[in-house]
């Protein structure tokens, strides 16, 4: 069950721009796949992407960059993600307990391991006391991989926001800020605290594990990312896979679906969990009626 929880804390962390998400140096001849559905007026391209990345990660492609300069808009899963004032006020309103201590709701080995990987990376333990379980997970997930050089301003989203924004072509979302962070914080406390500790035994290994996920991202073997992304969420953890990838791609796929009703091209970019496996977004659109096809 907890490596269960540990792969559907790193899937969320790849997929909640809001919070964090994992990344690798790619080859440099990566070429992550790329989906389009279309009708007679309208072309809607989907890319999966990893929003954390080394700085030297080589992830663009002709193809890629084609579809960027073709669409006249960009659409992620959430506007304003890197913005302190948006998030900020969300952190505190659901990531913060003040009256139930973290060391409260932990074994104290397992909070003694806590207290030592977070002064390892130089923070201070008694910043995670005040933390629920969900943000704790998140944070020391965090601490190996920024401390490998992985940055927040490398990812996906990040940079072809600011593409398409120089371009001056307009961005919107699928989701708020807001639902991506309640999708943690609505985690019964058992499921908090085991993915919690789930996290802890990845923090500990380092950030080599995300290599093989990305990776396998990097140069669009679909089979792998199944694997590394749905495979065990799904059969051992249903109940979060359901509210993590099923629910969120049966709602983006009826947004899209009205989003093709219109006319011109766009470009969606979303977590790359979101666009393998069973009930991918692509399998949503397919009982909506819409074809997706892969253009690369």
């Amino acid at each position: 069950m907890l490596r269960t929880l540990s792969k559907t804390a790193r899937r969320l962390l790849v997929g909640a721009a809001s919070i964090v998400a994992l990344g690798v140096a790619a080859p440099a001849m990566a070429e992550p796949a790329l989906w389009a559905i279309k009708d007679k007026d309208s072309t809607i391209y989907l890319f999966g992407t990893i929003h954390v990345l080394k700085p030297d990660t080589q992830w663009r492609s002709p193809v890629i960059d084609k579809a960027l300069k073709d669409s006249g808009d960009l659409t992620i899963e959430v506007l304003g993600a890197e913005d302190p004032a948006v998030m900020q006020p969300l952190v505190l309103k659901y990531g913060i307990d003040q009256a139930n201590p973290l060391s409260k709701k932990l074994p104290p080995e397992d909070f003694k391991r806590i207290q030592v990987l977070a002064q390892g990376a130089g923070v201070p333990a008694q910043a995670l006391e005040i933390m629920r379980p969900w943000l704790a997970s998140i944070s020391l997930a965090m601490l190996p991989i920024m401390k490998a050089g992985y940055d927040p301003r490398s990812g996906v989203e990040q940079v072809v926001q600011a593409q398409m924004k120089a371009a001056g072509k307009p961005a919107t979302s699928l989701e708020t800020a807001e639902q991506q962070i309640r999708f943690f914080a609505d985690m019964p406390t058992k499921v908090e605290v085991d993915m919690l500790k789930s996290t802890l035994e990845d923090a500990e290994e380092g950030p080599g594990k995300i290599d093989k996920m990305v990776t396998a991202w990097a140069s669009g073997d679909i089979k792998e990312l199944e694997t590394e992304f749905v495979t065990e969420m799904k059969a051992d953890y249903a109940d979060v896979y359901e509210v993590l990838l099923t629910d969120r791609n049966v709602a983006w796929s009826k947004q899209l679906k009205t989003k093709l009703a219109g006319s011109g091209v766009s470009f969606v970019a979303v977590g790359a969990g979101h666009l393998v496996g069973p009930d991918s977004v692509q399998v949503q659109l397919a009982k909506l009626g819409i074809k997706a096809e892969r253009v690369n």
